[in-house]
């Protein structure tokens, strides 16, 4: 078994997630979020910004460690054990663009009964709902928008 570790982003803007689209040689195909691996000597949280950036062309700030993802998949070599660190961020504006050399062909922020619905992969959905739960409690508070608290 490869274990392999990537972090990504639940980028909020103005109460929207984004999102990204991929379409692969049309054997894959569906909405996820963004996320990556960990390059050498990267900190997780660089990771997530990093991919985010790659993948979206959204410059975010986080503004906090949301918790963690499991799944495994294969490959024709061997079993992937894959962990996703995941980060709530918010972004500036809702500019997005997917990047085409990694195969994602459309991008954007949504609402989140729309994501939910939208997105391939049960884990990100739970983390999306973690994210949300977070950014609503952190709205409540009158704290989203501010410099991180944690």
């Amino acid at each position: 078994m490869i274990e392999a570790t990537s972090c990504g982003g639940v980028v909020i803007y103005r109460g929207k997630i984004l999102a990204l689209y991929k379409s692969y040689k049309n054997r894959y195909e569906g909405w996820v979020l963004p996320k990556g691996t960990v390059e050498e000597g990267e900190e997780y949280e660089e990771t997530a910004l990093r991919e985010v950036k790659e993948e979206a062309d959204v410059r975010a700030s986080v503004v906090k460690y949301i918790g963690r993802s499991h799944y495994n998949f294969s490959v024709p070599e061997d079993v992937v054990a894959k962990e996703v660190h995941w980060y709530l961020m918010t972004a500036e504006n809702y500019h997005s663009k997917p990047q085409r050399a990694e195969y994602f062909v459309d991008s954007g922020y949504y609402k989140f009964h729309e994501i939910y619905h939208l997105l391939r992969f049960a884990n990100e959905k739970q983390i999306v709902e973690r994210a949300y739960g977070e950014y609503m409690e952190l709205r409540k508070a009158r704290m989203w928008g501010r410099p991180r608290y944690y």
